[in-house]
Order: C-alpha cells, then structure tokens, then sequence
C-alpha cells in the first residue's frame, strides 16, 4: 500500500516509519519578495480605483480658487488602502494560503501543523501586515523563535512554509475513460 501525505502540505515528510513530520520555513527574502509583489499589485489596482473614482473631480475643483488641498485625503486613503490590503490578504491566506505573490515564490501560509488556516487566523495575521507591518515585522525579529514568525504570526498560530517541488508524475501512467 502506497504512501499518502493526508492532506499535509507537499512540504512535509510523512515517512511510514514514523519520522516527524518535517515543515520547511520560508525564508525571511522570500517573504519579503512575496509582500512587495502583493504590494505592488494592490496599489496598481488601488491607483487605477482612485483615478477613475476621482476622475470627473479633476475638472470640476481645478481653478486658482478651489484648489483640492491633498493633505486633508491622506488620512482616508490610508485606511482604504490599507482595508483593501486586509481584504486581499485575509481571503487569499484563507481560501488557499497564497496570495499572488506567495504564488510566485511557491510559499504558503498554514498553521503550526501545516494545514488551511481559518478565516479568524487568516484576518489576525493579514492584520498585522496591513496595518502594523512595520512594527510586526522589527518586534517579530526582535524577539523570533524557531519558526520565522512574526508578532501576528504567533497571536495568530500561524506559519509560512516554503512548497516543495512535486514529484514528476511516473512514465508508465495509463488512462481509461469511464
């Protein structure tokens, strides 16, 4: 009888005589590669949005008299931005563990036994790199365990494995329609 991984992630090693189960961490570098590929894609989006949402104002407020003073929009594009960060993260880390950008890198966000992350863990996680990225990240190095974590990634229980390459499919495969 063959071997199978039980719904594990194609990075762990459930050998039959009884081995721990072995999770590979991704790396800090793939991760960060990871976030500035979502980044970059979010705000493309994001500034696409904003133009088109604010495209007939350009005309219409556009006189030495009614100048739009942008400081007084900041505030409100800053929490837009960043519900929209929220929003994208939070359902990809929970529908499938990988964001766009995680999909490039071939890593995956589960949670400490390498399985989906819930929709609680997934929004507290993706929480943290919304809003606090900066401080997640600096206190997560700061004060790191074992397993690359950072601060939302332990309130959260959750991980970022690194996916291994799956194995080529055998030569000798037959197919038989029903």
């Amino acid at each position: 009888m063959g071997s199978s991984n039980n719904g594990l992630p194609p990075s762990a090693n459930t050998g039959e005589d009884n081995r721990p189960v072995e999770i590979v961490l991704a790396s800090w570098v793939d991760r960060f590669v990871a976030w500035l590929t979502d980044f970059i894609i979010v705000s493309i989006g994001l500034g696409v949005l904003f133009a088109l949402i604010s495209f007939p104002f350009w005309f219409s407020f556009y006189s030495n008299d009614m100048v739009l003073d942008r400081r007084n929009f900041e505030p409100f594009h800053y929490l837009l931005s960043s519900l929209a960060f929220f929003g994208y993260w939070t359902y990809f880390e929970h529908t499938s563990g990988q964001s766009i950008g995680k999909r490039l890198l071939k890593i995956k966000t589960t949670n400490l036994s390498g399985n989906r992350v819930d929709i609680k863990s997934a929004a507290v996680e993706s929480f943290g790199k919304s809003f606090l990225l900066p401080i997640d990240v600096v206190l997560g190095w700061l004060f790191t365990n074992n397993k690359r974590q950072r601060i939302f990634n332990k309130i959260s229980n959750t991980i970022v494995i690194k996916l291994r390459p799956r194995d080529e499919p055998p030569e000798n495969i037959r197919y038989r329609k029903d």
